[in-house]
């Protein structure tokens, strides 16, 4: 299968690999669904089947203007699952993904689903209010957006040093890396582009906790500088029952490429729990 399309029309494209129990993987903002690969590869290879999607407006996905909230993003998850017949899946959504997972178990009730897993993810609220004090304040988001305006490919250029971690002293990932990210981010469109990171920005997941009734592994960096631990796992893994939190020690947010062995691994050892 390549595509499916979601109920609206949108033409989503889907890798399905591996065989056995099913393994939904939906990607981070601004990439797709290669990031996935060096995860989706070893979890197929242990028996399992990974279903991995372009997101709407992003990779080889169709492009609309509109369909960028979560409640959208989440009917799109559904579609998949439809399509695929995955039934008992484990949700896995890396940082943007974590939203549609959350807002998957509320609004869908879960179906299909027997585990969660969060990785480097948003969940619950990102944005510093009065009552959410460790969230990012709105004038980085608000920042964001201004430098993706005025010039997206050398927004993302700054961008992916701090996404994998780059810095004078520490380079966990290549030169290549870097550039396929961008070149990967540069492929949606600014339309899906800006309207998802205004809806991982301002979407409000704590209501949503408390409609996760399977179990659900958290996986983040400790020096994650996308998305703080303090505004995300940390809290997610308090307000979600059945919840385990593996923290990983120095690590920065793209974990699928700073520590791939371990985040597969680690994944593995959660669908065969």
């Amino acid at each position: 299968m390549s595509y499916i399309s979601s109920k609206d029309g949108t033409k989503l494209y889907v890798k399905d690999w591996g065989e056995g129990q099913p393994a939904i993987l939906i990607h981070g903002w601004p990439l797709s669904a290669d990031s996935w690969d060096d995860i989706a590869m070893p979890i197929a290879n242990a028996g399992f089947r990974a279903i991995v999607y372009d997101r709407r407006g992003f990779g080889r996905s169709d492009q609309p203007w509109s369909g960028y909230d979560y409640d959208s993003l989440a009917d799109d998850l559904r579609d998949v699952i439809e399509a695929t017949e995955a039934k008992d899946a484990t949700l896995i959504g890396f940082s943007m993904g974590g939203g549609e997972v959350a807002r998957y178990m509320s609004r869908h009730g879960g179906k299909d689903v027997a585990k969660a897993a969060l990785v480097s993810s948003v969940v619950p609220y990102m944005l510093k209010t009065p009552d959410n004090p460790e969230g990012v304040d709105q004038k980085v988001f608000d920042q964001m957006a201004k430098g993706m305006k005025e010039d997206r490919a050398h927004f993302f250029a700054d961008f992916f040093k701090d996404f994998f971690g780059v810095g004078m002293l520490s380079h966990p990932v290549s030169d290549e890396v870097l550039e396929w990210a961008r070149r990967t981010a540069m492929m949606a469109s600014l339309k899906a582009t800006l309207a998802c990171a205004d809806a991982f920005a301002t979407t409000d997941f704590r209501p949503d906790l408390k409609a996760f009734k399977v179990p659900t592994l958290i996986i983040h960096g400790t020096a994650d500088q996308t998305v703080p631990i303090d505004t995300s796992a940390r809290p997610a893994a308090k307000g979600i029952a059945n919840s385990k939190l593996l923290e990983y020690e120095g690590q920065p947010h793209g974990l699928f490429a700073t520590r791939k062995e371990q985040l597969s691994n680690d994944l593995i050892t959660f669908l065969k729990s």
